[in-house]
């Protein structure tokens, strides 16, 4: 008997250290991926039709937005709220900066989306670029993004965008900070882009 217990606390002793061991594996590999910058390295086109990469995101805190300029309600809603919150918090606009990316590259070429974001901001900057490369890009930042068509029996015809509707929000090293969702109290907001500007 005396055995028995002897081997029952052995294994739960050998457990323990297998958990205990595992938690700590699990919380080192979180903050591995935490200090990592959010995304994927990509080349695209800005608005004003020079090339832009995943450096653009560095050396400033970030907004950045998905959407696309055929979009009725939700982005330029996003995009007027997001500039309205940027005046708010970076006056003088040097701590603070927003890309807008389309998931439409198909309709929204660089000259569209200039012309578009132009319309509701100065401080916002679009993103376009090949298909395939707008492709990889909302893969690699998680983003949902699908065309459906307008009508079900024209499946070839005038369609839309159904896609993530958050803003998400980068450290000045391009790690994930958080995001502000559609939708979101504005006083909430303006603090989660306080926030996000002090912490650099």
């Amino acid at each position: 008997m005396k055995t028995f217990r002897i081997a029952v606390w052995v294994g739960v002793l050998i457990l323990a250290g297998f958990l205990g061991a595992y938690t700590l594996y699990l919380t080192k590999s979180k903050n591995v991926v935490a200090e990592a910058p959010f995304g994927v390295p990509f080349t695209l086109v800005s608005q004003n039709g020079q090339p832009i990469t995943e450096e653009a995101l560095r050396g400033k805190p970030t907004a950045l937005f998905f959407g696309f300029t055929h979009c009725p309600e939700v982005c330029p809603t996003t995009l007027f709220e997001l500039n309205g919150w940027m005046e708010k918090v970076d006056p003088k606009g040097d701590k603070l900066q927003a890309f807008f990316v389309t998931v439409d590259p198909e309709r929204d070429t660089p000259e569209i989306m200039n012309e578009y974001v132009s319309n509701v901001s100065k401080r916002i900057t679009g993103i376009s670029g090949a298909p395939d490369k707008i492709a990889e890009v909302v893969k690699g930042f998680r983003v949902y993004a699908k065309k459906v068509p307008v009508d079900e029996k024209d499946p070839n015809g005038d369609y839309t965008m159904d896609h993530t509707a958050s803003v998400f929000l980068l450290d000045s090293a391009g790690r994930f900070a958080g995001t502000i969702a559609y939708g979101e109290n504005p006083d909430t907001a303006v603090k989660k882009l306080e926030n996000l500007v002090s912490k650099g």
